[in-house]
This record gives C-alpha cells, structure tokens and sequence, in this order.
C-alpha cells in the first residue's frame, strides 16, 4: 500500500467571506499542490474542503500521515463522526443538525478507504508545510479579487 504524506489548510478572508484552501500531497520524494477558492464561505469549510480534495486526488487505497491545524476537522474525524452517523448527523443533543454536513457526508466516504493516522500542528507556528499549504489557501483567496 502506497504512504503518503497530506499537509491542509484552509482560509478565510472574513468569517464568513471569501475562502481558500490549500493541500499538498508526498509520495517518495514527489510533491502535488493543489488549491481552490469560494466566493462566501466559512473557515471550517475550506479546512474540510482541503481535505477532501487531498483525499479526492488519490487514485488508490493509501496509508497516510495527515497533517492539519485544525482541531474541528481532526476532533471531527477522530471523536465525533461516529455519534454524529449514529444520531442521524444531529449533535449531542440529537436535535441540532450538524454543521456542514454536506461536507462531513463526503469526507466520511472518502475516509472508508484508507488507512489514516491523523497529526494536529500548530498553526502559524513555523512548521514548514504548513506555512506553505496556508500560502496556497491564501494565494487561492487572493485570486478572486
């Protein structure tokens, strides 16, 4: 099975506003970026967003090391998803619906088929991936105006 390495990010320019989000992606030495860009959107769409294009771009059943500062997408995946299906996509209280839903339905489908190990860094904090899949977020953004 194929190791790969994911690095995500997502940014907004205003919460909501316009949005980017950036990925990379390492497999022996060979590096993809790839980011895109939404008109009016929230923060947490585009850190799920990114991803779900990084995940959307693999061909095969991969082992990944993803990386990502976003504690609501890596908590999502990691401790809510599984309560979330249970009550139906409802929070806790099984009465609110689950924010972006649309967006954890697709990434949920796309998770099935890998092997993932999850990996929280701190943002803006020098780590150079990082920097550079917030760069691609931002550029994304930038390419709008």
């Amino acid at each position: 099975m194929a190791e790969i390495e994911i690095f995500t990010d997502g940014a907004c320019s205003g919460n909501p506003g316009p949005g980017g989000w950036g990925c990379l992606l390492r497999y022996n030495g060979i590096e993809k970026e790839l980011s895109g860009a939404e008109k009016e959107t929230t923060n947490n769409r585009m850190e799920l967003t990114a991803v779900i294009e990084a995940l959307k771009a693999l061909k095969k059943e991969c082992q990944i090391t993803l990386c990502t500062d976003s504690r609501y997408v890596m908590d999502g995946v990691t401790k809510w998803l599984p309560n979330w299906i249970e009550n139906g996509w409802k929070t806790t209280n099984k009465k609110s619906p689950v924010k972006n839903v649309d967006l954890w339905q697709e990434l949920e489908k796309l998770l099935s088929c890998h092997q993932i190990k999850w990996v929280w860094v701190k943002g803006h904090n020098g780590h150079e991936e990082n920097e550079r899949v917030d760069k691609l977020a931002r550029n994304a953004i930038a390419s709008l105006k």
